[in-house]
């Protein structure tokens, strides 16, 4: 993914994420592209007081925060002789992995090869991949696929053969579903029931996790809120996999617990994070006033329908010769440029001259959803238009799904693995979390076994000076937070806006610094303003378009930004910093 200098990390991020990507020795600069270290506003080390003394504590051997798919998975992976403890913000069926329509991208249809599936994520990932967790994660596809057959997931099938769908960027039939559009509904339904199960595993619903426990240098549990009040939990490793950030833009498919809070926790805590500005926007959420940002799969389009205008133009064909088929950044592009030219607020997904039936059997819950709004489906248009998705940036791990920090592990949205590059390939996320959370459980069990039992220091203790309760409206600022970022920092970006969002939020992020609040509300709104925060600066570094990143005043792509953008908490007083740093992948 990124080369990375041990002046820049230090020797915990040689150890632990590019042992296996290469040496640290740094390479000749691009020209014209000097490392540059930009200093953030400080950041809290924690967002609470609390005094380890007085707490209440629990603990564990691998706590597992996150209750989607890569933090089931995760927990199911661990030796069944350790002690999991799982905490999720929500219900277990609140996560964005219930909430995946579309399927999974594997190579199962022996007309297919692993191989084609792997260039298709590299040529969607517009030359930030790292080829090699490509390679393994396609490879393993098959294997996951049949590991979630025996879990007990019921995949859509014909005369015992899996039916096999198509969605744009991929070159063959090989997206696996269940249920016609209800493929994370499923998966979770099956992975959810085992985990339930296991009498190892302990799942806690409703418990919001605020900062990770660094002590020494190491990560040693979590601070938790639970049943209303502040609690320490202690674990042997702890694996992260706490989902995406969408909530942070106005219009976003994420469900209300995606609030950046375990980017955000990583930040403060000093993990290294890479690829921040790569925010994916799906072309297709259902944009109906009053209505929630519903999202339409993108198979809609892999089964035929159509994307046309205001005037009934079908126009993708004007942008891209692979039409509704093209990768997911160039169809919301297309989207944008077609709004802007017809001046109407959106597109309409047509599917009036496919099969009726059909339609009603492929996509029963896009039907029902659109049936509450008066819309029949097989009839009428659909009006689209792109939302926030996808968090491709996040907390940088290697091939193991081990992070900067010791003790701490982590998969799924949360990462920045190197599958997804610039641009994520349709439905490689759900493979990406079964992957990686079977690697970090595996990898969290190994080291309990291997390394000397870590020393919990209960004396640890962080206060904070607390003024007076303020009358800070706290539902105003996360509005205004969100139409802000979709201005500035949504499908399309430019300098002078990045610029004003930057400022403005960190005025925002003051306001906390002066008056901190204890209420999860609260907490919510301070991560998505740090991680907002850092997105758009990291948009504003990259003066290029590629992927999901489009810069209007630097609309091309350019081979001296061929790089990833890694940065970590050097220090609390000065914040992050963000460097610049050459990439592996080969031209």
């Amino acid at each position: 993914m990124c080369r990375l200098t041990a002046l820049a990390f230090g020797s915990r991020l040689e150890q632990n994420v590019v042992s296996d990507r290469g040496s640290l020795i740094p390479r000749d600069r691009s020209p014209g592209l000097p490392q540059r270290k930009v200093p953030l506003d400080s950041i809290p080390r924690y967002l609470v007081p609390f005094d380890g003394k007085r707490a209440l504590h629990r603990l564990t051997d691998v706590l597992i925060l996150g209750g989607g798919l890569a933090g089931l998975k995760a927990a199911l992976s661990c030796d069944p002789g350790l002690e999991i403890l799982v905490a999720t913000k929500g219900k277990l069926q609140h996560s964005n992995s219930n909430y995946a329509q579309g399927g999974i991208a594997s190579v199962v249809d022996p007309a297919d090869r692993l191989e084609w599936h792997v260039q298709d994520t590299l040529v969607a990932g517009a030359g930030l991949c790292d080829p090699q967790i490509v390679q393994m994660v396609v490879e393993q596809g098959p294997d996951c696929i049949r590991d979630l057959i025996e879990l007990g997931a019921r995949f859509d099938q014909v005369a015992g053969d899996l039916v096999l769908g198509r969605e744009g960027g991929h070159s063959h039939n090989r997206i696996i579903h269940a249920l016609g559009d209800a493929t994370g509904q499923e998966i979770m339904r099956a992975v959810i029931q085992r985990a339930l199960a296991a009498p190892n595993i302990s799942i806690f619903e409703n418990m919001f996790t605020i900062d990770l426990l660094v002590s020494g240098d190491r990560c040693c549990g979590a601070i938790v809120f639970h049943q209303n009040q502040v609690q320490l939990v202690w674990a042997k490793q702890v694996i992260l996999a706490t989902g995406g950030a969408g909530q942070i833009f106005r219009e976003t498919t994420n469900p209300a617990v995606a609030t950046a809070d375990g980017h955000a926790l990583a930040i403060r805590a000093g993990v290294v994070m890479r690829d921040m500005e790569f925010m994916q926007f799906h072309p297709t959420v259902l944009y109906i006033a009053g209505s929630s940002r519903s999202l339409i799969t993108e198979a809609v389009r892999g089964e035929g329908a159509y994307l046309v205008d205001r005037d009934g133009h079908r126009f993708m064909p004007d942008y891209d010769p692979r039409g509704e088929l093209a990768p997911r950044d160039i169809v919301s592009q297309a989207i944008v440029s077609q709004m802007e030219k017809t001046q109407h607020p959106n597109v309409y997904l047509d599917l009036s001259h496919l099969d009726a039936d059909y339609v009603r059997q492929r996509f029963p819950g896009i039907l029902q959803t659109c049936a509450a709004f008066g819309l029949d489906i097989t009839s009428d248009r659909i009006p689209v238009r792109p939302g926030a998705h996808y968090m491709i940036g996040g907390v940088a791990v290697d091939s193991q799904g081990r992070t900067s920090l010791p003790g701490l592990w982590a998969a799924g949205e949360v990462t920045s693995s190197g599958l997804h590059g610039a641009n994520r390939l349709a439905s490689n996320s759900l493979l990406e979390g079964l992957v990686f959370g079977t690697l970090v459980g595996r990898g969290a069990s190994q080291a309990i076994a291997a390394e000397a039992p870590p020393t919990f220091d209960f004396r640890l203790r962080h206060a904070l000076s607390t003024p007076p309760p303020s009358e800070l409206d706290l539902a105003d600022i996360r509005n205004s937070l969100k139409s802000l970022m979709w201005r500035a920092a949504g499908v399309r970006r430019e300098e002078a806006g990045l610029l004003d969002a930057e400022e403005t939020i960190r005025g925002w992020r003051h306001l906390f610094q002066l008056y901190p609040q204890a209420t999860q509300e609260a907490w919510e709104l301070q991560n998505m303003l740090l991680v907002s925060e850092i997105l758009v600066r990291a948009a504003r570094i990259r003066e290029e378009s590629r992927g999901v990143h489009f810069r209007t005043d630097f609309p091309e792509p350019h081979q001296h930004w061929r790089r990833s953008i890694c940065f970590r908490g050097l220090n609390h007083e000065l914040g992050p910093v963000l460097d610049e740093q050459d990439h592996l992948s080969p031209t």
